[in-house]
């Protein structure tokens, strides 16, 4: 049963991205906006970037296109939409489609801000795999914490900015792990070296999709 309403939701929000197409675009051109600005400020000024600050700058985006793609989860849908949903499926298919979605949306992004980016501003990756790995896995954390924070804000009045003042804080701990990683990608490490901070960020989604999925009905019962 639980199955059968997650892939019903999950059908749902693709269907829902499809006919507004405005919404993705919108999202896309920001990315490319950003990483065009940032060769602008950057690249034409000198004719090389420093791997520290070319990780530093790509992580920053992606955090910012995370919030944005993520922010309109709950926030978009009318107090009429909630009580359809109450009566058609349980909170825990909920979230859990939310999380899946989102997971895949970011991960998408994620992907195409690194080729464009690379393409634009250089790419020093040496060990690429591992960052691939690396923006897989931060996309999940940062998908399943906002969308749990969403729920949150979508309660209260000011939803944007407790959006960002709940979210920005959870999101430290994915982004160091992340920066770390992808530290050690830039420098061409092997996979060993960087075994514990996978761990440490694929423990901290699981603790948080755990946590969402706990949580989230008695959210969805106020």
């Amino acid at each position: 049963m639980l199955l059968h309403e997650v892939s019903e939701l999950l059908k749902k929000e693709f269907t829902i991205e499809l006919r507004q197409k405005y919404a993705l675009n919108g999202i896309l051109l920001y990315l490319a906006s950003t990483v065009f600005i940032c060769y602008l400020s950057f690249n034409l000024q000198s004719n090389q970037l420093l791997p520290i600050t070319w990780n530093a700058l790509f992580w920053i985006i992606i955090l910012f296109t995370a919030i944005s793609a993520v922010a309109k989860s709950f926030l978009q849908e009318s107090p009429g939409q909630f009580i359809y949903y109450y009566t058609i499926a349980s909170g825990q298919s909920i979230i859990t489609a939310k999380m899946i979605y989102y997971s895949i949306l970011l991960i998408g992004l994620g992907l195409i801000g690194f080729a464009f980016y690379g393409m634009v501003l250089g790419n020093p990756v040496q060990n690429s795999w591992l960052f691939i790995v690396n923006i897989i896995l931060g996309s999940i954390g940062m998908a399943t914490t906002l969308t749990l924070v969403s729920s949150i804000a979508s309660k209260a009045q000011n939803n944007q900015t407790l959006l960002a003042v709940l979210g920005l804080p959870l999101l430290i701990p994915v982004l160091l792990m992340s920066i770390k990683i992808s530290k050690n990608a830039l420098d061409g490490l092997a996979w060993s070296d960087s075994y514990n901070e996978l761990a440490v960020i694929c423990s901290i989604d699981a603790i948080v999709c755990t946590l969402s999925i706990i949580l989230f009905p008695y959210i969805w019962r106020s």
